[in-house]
């Protein structure tokens, strides 16, 4: 079949102002196997532009496929967009087939093809195999039921759906049985030649892609919307994978390799056999990622290997400093381990990004000044200030399931929005200390020191490209939350607006 995979743009602010992208390494990840089928496929990268609804449909209707594959990283958020885009290719195409994949619709697959006729099926969890048994079958005109992993729509006319008449049908919705974790990530290979290497670029300019050494976490966040997902953790080949990053250096001359995996350092054994490969490939590469505060205390004598194979920046998942609220979220830290992590990586000259998520319910002024207080204390080199946003299939929606929506738009779920009312502070009041916090902590006198005059010139230059994202941001944010964020007063409960808590697939 000839196929298109479709990246619609992503309306978050962090996607729009720094005029820089990273490649969708989650429909890449399905380009590899189809290719490998013998299908046709081409990559539609609508974040470039970004791309209106009318140029992506023309972009479609141009390149003529047979099904086009839809998926977002920013699978909630983006959820009004692929509505939208798939809506107006199904008036354009009504002979196309449309598939939809991703985080979101893999736990909202029965009100998606309820609601949205226009989309024939869903790919619920990983996809790599999933996609190449469902274009298979509907290649054949087989029935979908056989194929495990997918929900759609049934044909009233009969048990097996007519691949000639696709689109908008009549029947039932049909979720077939779940599909396998993936046991070996190696036996599926990225589509790297769906893309244009030149086009993506991370960390000022440099050419970047994203990558995953590992799927899942071990830890039991209950506010997480991706551990469940990925199900449990696994990890690719150590030195498999460390001659890949070299070859993407050598062959297509990425610098930044930006790692996606939610907890990369689960395995000390595993994060070290990668490390030492990849040094012993001898390439200058630049490592970013995210990990836990304790995989860094507890790998303190293995940080300077960290650094030798270019791992230049870590974000830690601090969430909260009030002890509460880690309890409450089973976040599973301690203060004094976050503290200390940010202190071995700096000795270790690798930069920290510390993320502090604001909005729990009983918060107060209070709280928040001691967080301020807390994050200066730690003393970290940048932050990235979130806003608790809850998923249905998280043990986090059953607890706030009774607390106000106050943005009902889903583009707006996107972290960087507060989208559930707190008791004790107003949204005004809790973006000002949301700024004033990002503000305080990156414009203190000891960070602007490090932004002026740290002894590690790629590093200076990393942090000083961060701050002039970060001077767009600060007052754009502000902006659309006087101007144009559609916030009510009284919005309907979480479960009222999301439905009953769902953690199956």
């Amino acid at each position: 079949m000839k196929l298109l995979l479709l990246n619609p743009p992503h309306p978050a602010i962090g996607s729009r102002i720094p005029r820089e992208h990273l490649p969708p390494l989650g429909l890449l990840a399905l380009g590899g196997p189809l290719l490998d089928a013998g299908h046709q496929v081409e990559l539609l990268d609508a974040e470039f532009g970004p791309l209106t609804t009318a140029e992506m449909v023309g972009r479609v209707c141009h390149a003529s496929p047979d099904a086009v594959l839809v998926g977002h990283s920013g699978s909630t958020s983006a959820h009004p967009t692929v509505v939208e885009v798939t809506r107006a290719l199904r008036a354009a195409r009504p002979d196309l087939w449309i598939v939809y994949g991703g985080v979101y619709p893999t736990y909202h697959w029965r009100d998606i093809l309820e609601r949205e006729p226009q989309i024939d099926a869903i790919v619920r969890g990983e996809g790599e195999a999933t996609v190449v048994r469902l274009v298979d079958a509907l290649e054949r005109q087989a029935d979908l039921e056989a194929v495990p992993g997918i929900a759609f729509r049934r044909a009233a006319a009969g048990p097996v759906v007519d691949a000639s008449l696709p689109g908008p049908t009549a029947g039932r919705v049909v979720a077939t049985a779940p599909a396998p974790v993936i046991e070996e990530l190696d036996a599926y290979r990225v589509g790297w030649e769906l893309i244009d290497f030149a086009r993506y670029s991370y960390w000022g300019q440099r050419r970047a892609v994203v990558v995953q050494f590992s799927r899942g976490c071990p830890h039991r966040c209950n506010y997480c919307g991706q551990r469940e997902f990925w199900r449990r953790w696994r990890h690719r080949d150590p030195i498999r994978f460390a001659r890949e990053l070299a070859w993407l250096y050598r062959e297509h001359g990425v610098e930044v390799i930006n790692f996606a995996d939610e907890n990369p350092t689960a395995s000390r054994a595993a994060w070290q056999a990668f490390l030492d490969a990849l040094v012993a490939e001898g390439v200058p590469l630049i490592l970013v990622g995210s990990t836990r505060a304790d995989d860094i205390v507890r790998d303190a004598d293995l940080l300077p290997l960290y650094r030798r194979a270019g791992v230049a920046r870590f974000l830690l998942g601090l969430e909260s400093m009030d002890e509460r609220t880690l309890r409450s979220i089973q976040k599973g830290s301690r203060r004094e381990t976050d503290r200390e992590a940010i202190r071995l990586l700096r000795h270790n000259g690798i930069l920290s990004m510390v993320a502090y998520v604001a909005g729990f319910e009983e918060e107060t002024d209070l709280d928040y000044w001691r967080a301020l207080r807390q994050i200066v204390a730690y003393d970290p080199d940048q932050i990235q200030a979130l806003y608790a946003t809850p998923h249905r299939w998280t043990p986090y929606f059953e607890k706030a399931a009774g607390r106000r929506v106050i943005q009902p738009d889903l583009g707006r779920w996107d972290y960087k929005h507060q989208v559930l009312a707190t008791r004790r502070v107003p949204p005004w009041r809790l973006i000002v200390w949301v700024k004033l916090i990002e503000a305080v902590v990156q414009l203190r006198p000891r960070s602007l020191r490090r932004v002026l005059a740290h002894p590690d010139r790629a590093l200076r230059a990393a942090m000083r490209w961060y701050y002039r994202i970060g001077r767009q941001v600060w007052p754009y944010e502000l902006w659309h939350f006087l101007f144009h964020d559609r916030r009510v007063a009284r919005g309907p409960t979480l479960s009222e607006f999301l439905g009953s808590p769902s953690g199956n697939f």
